[in-house]
C-alpha cells in the first residue's frame, strides 16, 4: 500500500449541533496513509467533534466523508466515560472489541507495557490516578491496532516520563495518527502536517511541515494580510473622501465621483478575510475569603501508593492565609487521592470551620453536567447578581450563547474555563487545584498562572507542567516520592 494513498477524505462537509452550534461549513481535506497530523483550534472550535465525524459517531449535514475500504480507526478520548469507571482493567479493554477476544490477557499485558503502566487486571478503573487513566485511554486505542489512530489531548495528566515515553512511541509509529494537543514541544516532535480548525470561519486549513514551522508560516501570513489590508483601507478612505468632494461640486464632477466610488468598491473586494487569532481570556483575580486569621489547614498524615499498596506517612504541614503548597510526585503515587482527602477533611487532614473551599478537579466532577452554565455559576455566588455573573463569565470567553448551554455539552477546555469562573465567583479561603492546565488553550495559561501567583488565600497545587509552576509563588513543597 502506497504511503501517498488517501485513507480519509472530507468533501464539502458541513456539520452543526442544531442552528445555534455550527461547527464546520463546506470543509474539504485529505488524510494520507502514514501521516502524523496535528489538529489545531481554539477551545470549543469542534476538534473533538471532527474526530466524531471521522469515527461516524456524527453524520454530516451535507457533503461526504470517504473512509478507505476496510480502514480500522480507534480513538483515545480525553477522559474515561463515567459509566466505565467501575469496570476492572480487563472489562475496560474487553469493551474495545465488538467480539469476544480469547487471548485478551496477554494482549492487555503487551499494550500496558507499551504505555509504561503496570496494573492488576482486576483493579477497578476509578482507583487509578489521572495520569494512569490517561495511559489506559491510550492503551485502549493501541490494543485495537488501528490503521488510523486519533488521540485527543493524550498528554493530559501525564508526568514528564509519561510524555517522553508517548513522544518516542509516536516518533516510531508506522501508521497514521491525528493528534489534538496544546503541548507545542510534544506536537513538534512528530508532526508532519497541521489541520487548523478556524472557529470563526468554521473552515479547515491544511499545512505541511512540522508544528513550529506551520505556526511560523501562519503568523507570517497573517502579518502580510494585515499589512496589505491596512494599505488598502488607507487607499479606500482616500477615494471615499475624493468621491464626496467631487460629488459636492456637481455637473461633470459627479461622473468623476462615480468613478472614484467604483474604484473604492474594487479596492474593497481586494480586502483579505484575515484569519482571526484565538482569543485569550482577560486578566482576572481569584478573591480570597475575607477576615480569615490563623491556620486554615492541617495535614498530620497522608498515604502514598507503592506497588499498588498504600503506605502511611506522618507530616506536620500547616497552611495559613497567603501560603501556597505544591504537591509533587509521579503518576499513580496518590496526589489526587490526597487532594480529595484534604477536600473532605479526612484521614489525617483537617480544614478549619467556616472555610470556603474552591476545588478544581481534573475530571470536572465538581460540576453538574446537567446544569446550564448560568446555573453552575450562580450556584456558587453569595449574592446572586446576574450582571456580576455575566461580567465574570465574559472574562473567560463564556459568551451569552454559552450561558444557556448545559455543562455536559461543552468541550473539556470550556468546562475548565467555567470551573475557573466559578472559583472567582466563589471567593474561597482554600484553593485546591488538580492539574488546572489540562485541556486549557496554551494562550490562557500565563493569565491563569498570574492569577494564582497573586492569590492571597491558602492554596494547594498539583501540576506536571514545570513552565506553569515556575510562574507561581510556591512557599512549601510536599514531594510524595520522598
Amino acid at each position: 500500500m502506497s504511503r501517498d494513498e488517501v485513507i480519509v477524505r472530507f468533501e464539502d462537509v458541513s456539520f452543526e449541533y442544531g442552528h445555534k452550534y455550527p461547527i464546520i461549513t463546506g470543509v474539504s481535506f485529505p488524510v494520507r496513509r502514514g501521516a502524523k497530523i496535528t489538529l489545531m483550534g481554539q477551545n470549543g472550535a469542534g476538534k473533538s467533534t471532527l474526530f466524531g465525524l471521522i469515527m461516524a459517531a456524527h453524520k454530516p449535514d451535507s457533503g461526504q466523508i470517504h473512509i478507505g475500504h476496510g480502514l480500522t480507526i480507534a480513538t483515545a478520548r480525553q477522559v474515561i466515560p463515567r459509566d466505565q469507571m467501575d469496570l476492572t482493567v480487563r472489562e475496560f479493554f474487553e469493551k474495545c472489541f465488538t467480539k469476544k477476544v480469547y487471548d485478551i490477557d496477554p494482549r492487555i499485558a503487551k499494550v500496558l507495557e507499551v504505555v509504561h503502566l503496570t496494573a492488576p487486571l482486576d483493579k477497578i478503573i476509578k482507583t487509578f490516578s489521572g495520569g494512569q487513566q490517561a495511559r489506559l485511554l491510550l492503551a485502549s486505542a493501541l490494543i485495537q491496532d488501528p490503521d488510523l489512530l486519533l488521540l485527543d489531548e493524550p498528554t493530559n495528566n501525564l508526568d514528564k516520563a509519561g510524555i517522553e515515553h508517548l513522544t518516542q512511541f509516536l516518533i516510531d509509529y508506522k501508521k497514521t495518527c491525528i493528534v489534538i494537543s496544546h503541548d507545542a514541544d510534544f506536537l513538534n516532535a512528530f508532526s508532519t502536517g497541521v489541520l487548523y480548525l478556524d472557529v470563526f470561519k468554521r473552515t479547515i486549513e491544511q499545512y505541511v511541515g512540522n508544528y513550529f514551522d506551520v505556526v511560523k508560516d501562519i503568523t507570517a501570513r497573517i502579518e502580510r494580510e494585515n499589512k496589505k489590508n491596512a494599505q488598502l483601507a488607507k487607499e479606500i478612505q482616500e477615494n471615499k473622501d475624493k468621491a464626496n468632494f467631487f460629488a459636492q461640486k456637481g455637473g461633470k464632477m459627479r461622473n468623476v465621483a462615480k468613478k472614484m466610488r467604483d474604484k473604492t468598491e474594487s479596492l474593497e473586494s481586494e480586502m483579505m478575510d484575515v484569519r482571526q487569532e484565538d482569543k485569550t481570556i482577560r486578566q482576572f483575580v481569584v478573591p480570597s475569603q475575607p477576615e480569615i486569621v490563623g491556620d486554615i489547614l492541617y495535614i498530620t498524615s497522608y498515604i502514598t501508593i507503592k506497588n499498588h499498596k498504600p503506605v502511611t506517612h506522618k507530616s506536620d504541614i500547616k497552611l495559613k492565609r497567603n501560603t501556597h503548597l505544591l504537591i509533587k510526585g509521579p503518576n499513580g503515587i496518590g496526589k489526587t487521592t490526597l487532594l480529595e482527602t484534604i477536600a473532605r477533611g479526612t484521614k489525617g487532614t483537617k480544614i478549619m470551620d467556616d472555610i470556603i473551599v474552591g476545588y478544581y478537579r481534573q475530571d470536572f466532577s465538581t460540576l453538574n453536567f446537567e446544569d446550564t452554565v448560568r446555573e453552575s455559576l450562580m450556584e456558587v455566588m453569595d449574592k446572586k447578581v446576574e450582571e456580576n455573573m455575566r461580567g465574570t463569565a465574559a472574562r473567560f470567553l463564556i459568551t451569552s450563547e454559552m450561558i444557556g448551554t448545559k455543562i455536559g455539552r461543552l468541550s473539556e477546555g470550556q468546562k475548565g474555563l467555567v470551573a475557573f469562573a466559578r472559583l472567582v465567583l466563589q471567593k474561597p479561603g482554600l484553593l485546591i487545584l488538580d492539574e488546572p492546565t489540562n485541556h486549557i488553550n496554551f494562550r490562557h495559561i500565563p493569565v491563569i498562572a498570574e492569577a494564582l501567583n497573586k492569590y492571597d488565600g491558602a492554596m494547594i497545587l498539583v501540576s506536571h507542567v514545570p513552565e506553569f509552576v515556575k510562574q507561581i509563588r510556591i512557599d512549601q513543597v510536599l514531594d510524595l516520592e520522598k
